[in-house]
């Protein structure tokens, strides 16, 4: 009769103390992030409008103006927020950014404004006012404001996106 051979008792489980403790942290090390989705709650986007546009002084061959913006927190937790960066569309082609490292805290189902200096090229004005020019659409130009707002924590950020349209006075057209 052949000998059977057998695997020794626990041969799956580390045989000294420190691989058993090493093996339980590496298994709660694996569970962790599993964990941590059912912790997060989902929460509603931040909102965020344009309120208002003010020029400011510009340097070279750049124009800069500022975007007064309002962050809406339609959630009900505090929202710690640190630094916000902005990209502007307009007619469908990029015209400027901006940034700030301005912080804050939004409160449970509150608002706040924000400054943000946006800067413009003169190339990409020039660019901008000859599609104008050229425009078959009149007097109005679509707008797309992208960005991003900073809330630091397991979320790092938070995107946005506002659309509308700019009309430009009877005497550009």
């Amino acid at each position: 009769m052949p000998a059977s051979r057998s695997l020794p008792p626990r041969a799956c489980l580390p045989s000294s103390p420190r691989r058993r403790e090493l093996a339980r942290r590496l298994l709660l090390a694996a569970a962790l992030p599993l964990a941590g989705c059912v912790v997060i709650p989902l929460r509603d986007p931040l909102r965020v409008q344009v309120v208002g546009i003010e020029p400011l002084p510009g340097a070279g061959l750049e124009w800069r103006f500022g975007v007064k913006l309002r962050l809406l927190n339609p959630n009900d937790a505090e929202l710690d927020y640190s630094g916000v960066f902005l990209e502007l569309d307009v007619g469908g082609k990029p015209l400027g950014s901006g940034i700030s490292d301005i912080k804050g805290r939004l409160t449970p189902f509150g608002e706040t404004q924000l400054f943000v200096p946006v800067t413009v090229t003169a190339l990409d004005a020039l660019r901008q006012a000859l599609r104008v020019v050229e425009g078959k659409d009149g007097r109005r130009l679509d707008y797309v404001l992208r960005g991003k707002v900073g809330v630091g924590g397991v979320l790092g950020e938070r995107r946005f996106e506002t659309r509308g349209e700019l009309t430009l006075p009877a005497g550009m057209r």
